[in-house]
């Protein structure tokens, strides 16, 4: 696709020439990170911070002031003039509210000071009555804080006329009541750390510590910015609610991890610097499967700060991409029939000591710390499946899952069949003192080339939950969204599980059983227990479906339905038992989500009726107009059969259009019967049902309309025009 915006991106290149050589000269650079504290900070308050980042220790508030000093010193040292405290409402997003530094004179003929007082670093009170909150307040009380988040470092992003210090914070309102996601997050981290540690311990007594660790893969669709302006439903929506397949799409397998098209990589290019100028260690860049599909990925991290980098990278993802004339979408299905986006979640945990917990080693079937760990995440999905399902349910996942290399809608989980054999044998035998060492050695009859070693498990894409070696990888989380809430649910499930896993094996103790005995016992009651949820077949195919409604797994496609695993008893007594969320508080998260799922396609909907009325039915009538023109010449010339030929191509074409104004007069009735419904439960559900279902038949109508419209006429890009950068 020819630049549509020569002078942007020449500037853009102009300014990509100062790319270094080593990221290590860049890394970090716009992060008040521990050089940056080291250099601004006394050393108690130094030290105190260093505290917070590494254990879960509250901020001695005493230090506030100074802390407060030194990074405002930092800031200005960088051109910042505001600052901000950066928070997580609960619409999945980020929000801020500007301030400056400087502090105007009493004086009105002296001028004022720039300063952050300790206050203002602590707590700022944005107005909460403009967000949603689920009912956790009433209308008329507006009050809300956002308070600093030290575990998190603040940075500075550059605009092009200046600077802003962000301060990552969480959001609650006047009665401490959580109305964002990082509060959530921050305690089912602190849940996890406190029932992992007895467990380690039975291993490991100097196990003080533990931390998830999380490693997200971002994956994300390039257009051209002058196609994307002419796209009103990708604009409103962020996918395309009609468009004829392209003649050639994904089918050839060209084009992942094929080249990277020269605009593409410049861009990435671009984007890795702002992002590892922030401090996020993207260090890997690919094509992925369908055209103009692309993912990026880094290291891991500590799960809050990898959940804080996560939100940000996706923001310097969209604004770099239109300073090359581009526009990046995150939505999960942005064109129909291709490859969704997904958002894979590499989750872990480690300790202090630095063992992965689960890292099984080269001899995982004698490694009873590790099987401890395996077995009890396993287990925790088993019993909590329906509230897995429920953290990534959102309206733009529902076209994903089960589609086009995304993992369907059942949750299972994949371990691999090295993982599924030890399992089975440990089931009926325990633990295996003498395990035989195989050397994974991958044997290639291919001259010059060395010997390759073989991972323990394979990569199962069909999954939404598999094992892959070191870690589990939740593959349904959709690209849009924030890791925030999976990642709340999975710590908070895993930590309740081993919860009740120390109290199962002190029992058996106390009744004189061994401790590797009573760890063992234990542990095969959960394999027993939990192996309906294991599969490591092939997700797509039809006869899962049949087979995991035999185990009793539920396979949920719809939103409305799939947020039940938020209001069900079960739910609310895992996350009010490890103190993440009151019940009140999770029962507040399932109405801001289904009234989310409202808004979604009552936007989608009138989307799609504006389509249609001042594009689509124009267009036939412009092709009409000119086919009849044609039709009229052919019979003034004699050429009968022409006419005719024209003739039945119109009828069709008509056919077409009449069904798609009956569906649109379905559709209208419908939204109107909606929007009647008072209660959210029942009005998402009709949604579903009544409103979104008749999406895909005025689409495939149309869709058969634009294959038969000429292109003069047609007035939107299609699907080849946007594909292929």
């Amino acid at each position: 696709m020819k630049n549509t915006n020569p002078i942007r991106t020449q500037q853009t290149q102009q300014d990509m020439a100062s790319f270094p050589t080593k990221i290590s000269d860049i890394f970090g650079q716009d992060v008040f990170n521990t050089d940056a504290m080291e250099a601004y900070l006394d050393e108690d308050s130094y030290l105190a911070m260093i505290k917070v980042k590494n254990t879960s220790k509250r901020l001695d508030n005493r230090l506030l002031e100074s802390i407060a000093d030194g990074i405002k010193k930092w800031a200005m040292d960088k051109g910042a003039t505001h600052f901000t405290h950066w928070f997580q409402p609960l619409t999945g997003g980020t929000a801020e509210k500007h301030d400056a530094f400087y502090k105007p004179s009493t004086d009105d003929q002296k001028k004022g000071i720039e300063g952050l007082t300790a206050s203002e670093l602590l707590q700022r009170e944005p107005d909460a009555s403009s967000f949603p909150s689920g009912g956790l307040r009433n209308t008329a009380e507006a009050r809300g804080y956002t308070i600093w988040d030290p575990s998190s470092p603040v940075f500075i992003l550059k605009t092009k006329n200046g600077k802003t210090l962000y301060i990552p914070s969480i959001f609650v309102s006047y009665a401490g009541e959580s109305l964002g996601n990082k509060a959530p997050l921050l305690k089912s981290l602190r849940a996890l750390e406190k029932a992992a540690i007895p467990v380690c311990r039975y291993f490991d007594p100097a196990v003080t510590s533990t931390i998830a660790t999380l490693g997200w893969e971002q994956e994300y669709f390039l257009i051209d910015e002058a196609l994307f302006r002419k796209r009103p439903d990708l604009a409103l929506t962020g996918r395309t609610l009609i468009g004829a397949a392209s003649a050639k799409g994904q089918e050839c397998d060209d084009h992942y991890f094929g080249v990277i098209p020269e605009r593409v990589e410049d861009f990435m290019k671009a984007y890795e610097m702002e992002s590892l100028k922030l401090g996020i260690p993207v260090l890997t860049r690919h094509n992925e499967v369908a055209p103009s599909q692309y993912e990026c990925a880094p290291v891991y991290e500590e799960m809050n700060v990898s959940t804080d980098h996560n939100l940000l990278a996706m923001r310097v993802l969209q604004n770099t991409a239109k300073k090359f004339g581009l526009r990046a979408i995150l939505h999960e299905k942005p064109y129909k029939g291709l490859n969704g986006s997904g958002k894979h979640n590499n989750w872990s945990m480690a300790t202090n000591t630095g063992t992965n917990l689960l890292a099984g080693g080269s001899n995982p079937e004698s490694n009873l710390y590790f099987l401890t760990f395996f077995i009890n995440v396993i287990k925790a999905v088993s019993t909590y499946a329906d509230v897995l399902r429920a953290s990534i349910a959102t309206a733009g996942n529902d076209h994903r899952l089960g589609a086009n290399e995304a993992p369907p809608a059942i949750i299972s989980v994949f371990t691999g069949s090295e993982m599924a054999a030890i399992l089975e044998r440990f089931k009926t035998n325990g633990l295996c003192k003498k395990p035989q060492v195989k050397e994974m050695v991958l044997e290639l009859d291919v001259p010059k080339i060395p010997l390759a070693t073989l991972d323990k498990t394979d990569r199962n894409r069909t999954s939404p939950f598999p094992f892959i070696g070191n870690r589990f990888e939740f593959r349904a989380v959709g690209s849009s969204a924030s890791c925030s809430l999976p990642m709340t649910t999975l710590n908070t499930m895993v930590a309740e599980q081993l919860s009740q896993f120390y109290v199962s094996v002190e029992d058996l103790k106390e009744k004189g059983t061994l401790q590797e005995d009573a760890i063992v016992e234990v542990l095969q009651q959960y394999v027993n227990e939990s192996e309906g949820i294991i599969f490591n077949g092939n997700g797509y195919d039809k006869q899962w479906q049949a087979m995991a409604q035999e185990r009793g797994l539920a396979n949920i496609k719809s939103t409305p339905y799939a947020l039940e695993g938020f209001n069900s008893e079960n739910a609310k007594s895992l996350f009010a038992n490890q103190d993440v969320l009151s019940k009140r508080e999770t029962q507040a998260r399932y109405e801001v989500m289904q009234q989310d799922y409202i808004n979604k396609i009552q936007t989608e909907a009138d989307s799609l009726i504006d389509l249609i009325q001042t594009y689509v039915l124009p267009s036939v009538a412009s092709h009409l107009k000119d086919a009849l023109n044609i039709r009229d010449g052919f019979t003034d010339m004699g050429l009968f059969n022409a006419a005719q030929t024209v003739k039945n191509e119109l009828e069709v074409l008509a056919d077409f259009q009449d069904n798609v104004r009956l569906y649109l007069c379905e559709l209208k009735g419908n939204v109107l019967k909606a929007q009647a419904i008072k209660d959210t439960t029942r009005k998402s559900k009709f949604y579903a049902d009544q409103i979104q279902v008749l999406f895909d038949p005025i689409r495939e109508n149309v869709d058969e309309i634009e294959k038969s419209v000429s292109d003069q006429s047609w007035r939107l890009p299609k699907y080849r025009d946007m594909l292929f950068i």
